[in-house]
């Protein structure tokens, strides 16, 4: 067991990535609190966790409110007294180009993807710093390091900003013993690209290297190697999970 006994915060994890990557945690011995907007997706998730044998509590929100990071940390602390990992996940996209996106919809991507995991880090990093130590991984993607026709200016900006907060972050946090990592996650299968026309899956795929989609369990399984003591002199990264879409 790589978290026997670690408390891990899980955000966006009803569905897809966020779910694979708390399913995994609890696997290898994290209780969990899982935060969502779906109470109902996040309480099946949380029933599945508990028949693995770990405790689970839903908590749901909006990242982009501040309050709600700080009522999920308090959750967390009341409950079992620390949190060791966080796992920003919680994010979306927007697709229109530049002169059709809207003022409204920028700001709304930056305050999910942006703002959302600043407000979360703010809140659990005092008790990580009291603890002298802890674990943070950024859920980012490739998009924040090359530009991508299909994504709206909003999704990449938020999440190049992202990475370079994770870096600032590993920084600021170092003499705490409190690690920072992202990961940068290209092409995966989800309930998005389930509704891709085969003509578009073909074309995606073939511009992969690897030639085929990730799964959500390939990064899940990333943010657990950054989560546990394998990643023990890993700092400041944002790896890539893309297939080699993406290098460097």
């Amino acid at each position: 067991m790589l978290l026997e006994n670690k408390i891990a915060i899980v955000t966006g994890a009803s569905r897809g990535i966020g779910k694979s990557i708390a399913l995994t945690l609890a696997k290898q011995g994290a209780s969990l609190i899982i935060h969502g907007t779906n109470v109902e997706l996040l309480e099946n998730l949380a029933d599945e966790i508990r028949t693995l044998g770990r405790e689970c509590i839903v908590k749901a929100g909006d990242v982009a409110d501040p309050h709600v990071a700080h009522e999920v940390v308090e959750v967390a602390i009341h409950t079992f007294g620390r949190i060791d990992i966080l796992v920003n996940n919680a994010g979306m996209n927007m697709r229109s180009s530049t002169l059709e996106m809207e003022i409204k919809d920028w700001q709304r991507v930056l305050d999910v993807n942006l703002n959302g995991t600043l407000y979360f880090c703010k809140a659990v990093l005092p008790h990580m710093i009291e603890q002298n130590g802890g674990k943070i991984v950024n859920v980012s993607s490739t998009t924040a390091k090359t530009a991508h026709k299909n994504a709206a200016p909003s999704y990449g900006a938020s999440k190049a900003a992202v990475n370079y907060l994770t870096m600032h972050l590993a920084l600021e946090m170092s003499p705490y013993n409190i690690y920072v990592n992202a990961v940068c996650p290209g092409p995966v299968e989800t309930d998005m690209s389930s509704q891709w026309t085969e003509e578009y899956r073909q074309s995606v795929t073939g511009r992969i290297p690897l030639r085929k989609l990730g799964k959500p369990q390939n990064v899940a399984d990333s943010v657990l190697f950054l989560a546990s003591d394998m990643a023990d002199f890993i700092t400041g990264e944002t790896i890539n999970i893309n297939g080699g879409t993406y290098m460097n």
